[in-house]
């Protein structure tokens, strides 16, 4: 964000996975972040081609290696056999995770306001659902790990995605968005949030 930017306008960018759509969990993860005074800028329910997943996990090499030793460890872990190098296991991870996302439909959102990257990611709660913290979104409604579903050749199932920072935010809005589906209005919350003086004091 560049100090010409508004920071109460700071954008990120939400998916809700075929699981969280499954599941029901549409209206629980909205109420979770527009109860802190993000507003909800555009929405959409989709069915995901792969070529948008494959943008939109824009890894590079080191990436996959890294991940891919991951998965060499747990399957040596559990006395299975190491059929690749490290480098194709983490390559396998994301299309793992493009056939996942594109087995149903899922729901891209973009919500705005004052440190809204950094809001969401607490909401959400870390990647991995197992060790992510008791009210987080990913803590309190799954149980997937990375050991399981690395032994099971399958993505994770996290329910959510969201942008780690804000030029991140920005990539992936413009990937899944057209500027004319963001909506710009004004809620009446946002008087109570950020209007100086709203009371009238003043020191």
């Amino acid at each position: 964000m560049t100090m010409s930017e508004n920071p109460k306008k700071q954008k990120t960018f939400v998916i809700l996975k075929p699981d969280a759509v499954q599941r029901g969990l549409i209206g629980e993860t909205i109420k979770r972040i527009e109860r802190t005074g993000l507003k909800m800028v555009a929405l959409k329910m989709i069915m995901a081609t792969e070529e948008q997943c494959w943008k939109h996990y824009n890894k590079n090499e080191e990436w996959f290696l890294k991940k891919g030793q991951v998965v060499v460890e747990n399957r040596q872990k559990a006395g299975l056999p190491i059929e690749k190098e490290a480098i194709e296991y983490g390559r396998d991870i994301i299309g793992a995770l493009v056939k996942f996302m594109t087995c149903g439909p899922i729901v891209p959102m973009i919500f705005e306001g004052n440190q809204a990257v950094a809001i969401v990611k607490k909401i959400v709660g870390g990647t991995e659902p197992t060790t992510s913290d008791v009210g987080t979104i990913r803590g309190d409604f799954t149980l997937d790990s990375y050991e399981l579903s690395n032994l099971d050749e399958r993505a994770v199932r996290n329910l959510i995605h969201c942008s780690d920072v804000p030029e991140e935010a920005l990539r992936e809005i413009s990937l899944w968005f057209k500027e004319e589906e963001m909506v710009s209005y004004r809620l009446i919350a946002e008087q109570v949030l950020y209007d100086v003086n709203l009371d009238g004091y003043k020191e």
